[in-house]
């Protein structure tokens, strides 16, 4: 497929297949003028799964991140680092919480943050949800997913636990990503995500514009 690019056995990227394509419909994606097909790729990489084996996973991420990311990924990768699952999250019908549920880690889904009208930088391709039920997203009270309320607490020890020790914050951070776990209020532990300013301010600009109220959050 043209534009297909390939960073090592295992790390590619390539314009969304029509069969992935068919099956966003709905579901990761919605009909909109914001981002389209062309804006994003299908990345296909090797992760370490919880059994200590080596793994396909794919996710689908904005155009000009798909070299970073892949680079991110075979990082990860050569470390050893575990990620249960990385699947689209078509898989669970675009639901969020079903995907974080069964600790999938992921990255595009044209959605907004949990119950607001603000478009999600997962819906430009521009965040990326690693190992979600171990590091849950704490909104005051609530917990995302609720089935990850036992790793609240970050002062104690388990495995798959991200802060600024664990090289998955180390590698991210390297590449000039940021970490909802430095919020300073809300605390997205799973939540990795590279704001374009200039990009993500036009378009803030836009939706504004198309419905007077809808903007772009960091989440």
């Amino acid at each position: 497929m043209k534009e297909r690019l390939t960073l090592c056995a295992g790390f590619s990227a390539e314009p969304i297949p029509d069969s992935v394509w068919q099956r966003m419909q709905g579901r990761t994606y919605k009909t909109n003028s914001i981002i389209g097909r062309k804006d994003l790729r299908l990345v296909k990489v090797r992760h370490i799964g919880f059994d200590g084996t080596g793994t396909r996973g794919e996710l689908i991420v904005a155009r000009e991140l798909a070299l970073d990311v892949m680079n991110i990924f075979k990082e990860l990768y050569d470390a050893g680092y575990q990620i249960e699952k990385l699947r689209l999250c078509d898989e669970y019908d675009g639901s969020d919480d079903r995907s974080m549920a069964d600790n999938n880690s992921s990255a595009f889904n044209f959605r907004t943050v949990d119950s607001t009208d603000t478009l999600s930088l997962h819906a430009l391709g521009r965040a990326i949800d690693i190992n979600p039920l171990y590091n849950p997203y704490i909104v005051g009270e609530k917990i995302m997913p609720p089935e990850g309320a036992e790793f609240c607490s970050r002062d104690r020890e388990f495995m798959h636990k991200i802060d600024h020790e664990d090289i998955c914050f180390k590698i991210f951070r390297s590449h000039g990503w940021l970490w909802g776990g430095d919020w300073s209020r809300d605390k997205d532990y799973q939540h990795f995500y590279k704001p374009r300013k200039n990009a993500v301010k036009a378009l803030v600009r836009r939706v504004k514009r198309m419905t007077g109220k809808r903007y772009i959050s960091k989440t």
